[in-house]
């Protein structure tokens, strides 16, 4: 037994034997909390502002724009560019980000246009910042443990989800949500730190082509390589209809604990963390797994909408944040194999590329289901939103299973990972 424990242990950390991952890895456990301590304040600043779960979806519409206008084209520029230059860049702007918005909220002058504004620009750095950091994950660690490195990535961030909130609710209870956002924006000096301090000589060559792809030509390549592979076409389509349907939390918790808990800043932190806890397990279940399979990911994303159709009619905060555990821990399964899938089995050419829309299909709806998730909830409440959002997750998976059965029992083996 405690062999098998002590193996079980070596396989869920076994990128952490890259000394380059291990100084990433360092450094984002101090960077995400942060990030996580402002995405709450944020979310509660507007809502404190305005009374509005409208508005709420409002800035989640400022945030995800960007990836709708720029996000199909970043894959291309990620393929043209050094990922750990991108990446130390866009923490670096990300970080000056943080402090344009700490100072006038602390000083009593913050707006909801100004907020507003800084999500959007923090957005736009987040096109590129996304896929540049998945592209870095391969150099640091290579295939053979990417679907380990990605799944503690999102660990890691599932991890920080657990803690930032908790923080944050504490923090903009007693202090203000100004101190959450001067916290994050000193945090990113450990994440930099990290960075500067690796050996590039160390990092793995990405694959590519020595001739650069061009910005349209690139795209239409990648977008002809998901079209010539049924496998991708069905992550992509389904990370795109269930996270602009259903994964609007930014949006819905914060007016969950305020509006159906009628609770305070506290509870925000709590169900927040709670979902983050779920998260955080279901990460560390993807990393000992080991590998990708679209088995899992069907299993995890069939949790993921059973969870949110039984989370609905919830108005208590125990029963809620039970129910937000297994949300969370449906949720990074899914999310950890699709990532995975869609990176091993893109050509090194495209990898960037295919990262990039792996984002664009996670995000690139963001501003209309945050503004749809802000409506449903204003109109029926946070119950209305995540019966919508369980509802059209079942939906897509039966789609997809109905399509699968009228295809040829070879195909149906290849998608699933099957041998016959």
């Amino acid at each position: 037994m405690t062999g098998a424990l002590l193996a079980l242990n070596r396989r869920t950390f076994a990128s952490l034997a890259h000394r380059n991952y291990r100084l990433y890895f360092g450094g984002q456990v101090v960077s995400v909390t942060g990030t996580w301590m402002q995405n709450i304040a944020m979310a509660w600043l507007i809502l404190q502002l305005t009374h509005s779960p409208v508005a709420v979806g409002a800035l989640a519409l400022c945030q995800f724009l960007p990836f709708t206008v720029f996000g199909l084209f970043a894959g291309v520029v990620v393929d043209r560019l050094d990922p750990r230059r991108v990446v130390i860049a866009t923490q670096a702007a990300s970080m000056v980000l943080a402090a344009a918005l700490a100072v006038p909220t602390l000083l009593g002058h913050a707006t909801p246009w100004l907020i507003y504004l800084l999500a959007g620009l923090r957005g736009t750095v987040l096109v590129l910042d996304a896929p540049s950091r998945q592209a870095l994950t391969y150099q640091m660690v290579g295939p053979a443990e990417l679907p380990n490195a990605v799944a503690l990535n999102s660990s890691l961030f599932n991890g920080a989800r657990v803690v930032g909130p908790a923080l944050g609710g504490v923090v903009v209870a007693l202090a203000g949500a100004g101190f959450c956002f001067a916290f994050n924006a000193v945090s990113f000096l450990a994440v930099l730190a990290g960075l500067l301090a690796m050996r590039p000589e160390e990092l793995l060559p990405t694959g590519r082509k020595e001739e650069l792809p061009r910005l349209l030509a690139g795209t239409r390549e990648a977008l002809g390589y998901v079209r010539r592979t049924p496998r991708a076409a069905v992550v992509l389509v389904l990370v795109a209809v269930v996270s602009t349907f259903a994964f609007n939390f930014n949006v819905l918790l914060p007016v969950l604990a305020k509006e159906t808990l009628h609770s305070g800043p506290g509870t925000f932190g709590v169900v927040t963390g709670c979902f983050g806890a779920g998260a955080l397990v279901g990460a560390l279940l993807s990393a000992a797994l080991g590998r990708a399979s679209m088995r899992t990911l069907l299993v995890g994303m069939t949790g993921f909408g059973l969870a949110e159709l039984l989370l609905a009619p919830l108005r208590s905060v125990p029963a809620t944040g039970s129910l937000l555990f297994a949300v969370g821990l449906s949720f990074t399964v899914w999310t950890a194999n699709a990532n995975s899938t869609l990176q091993l089995e893109a050509p090194g050419h495209l990898r960037g590329r295919v990262i990039g829309l792996y984002y664009y299909a996670f995000n690139g709806a963001g501003p209309v289901g945050g503004l749809l998730a802000g409506w449903l909830a204003a109109t029926g409440g946070t119950g209305l939103a995540f019966a919508v959002g369980g509802a059209v997750t079942l939906g897509a998976i039966a789609f997809v299973a109905l399509r699968m059965v009228d295809r040829p029992a070879v195909r149906l083996a290849h998608l699933l990972n099957l041998k016959l």
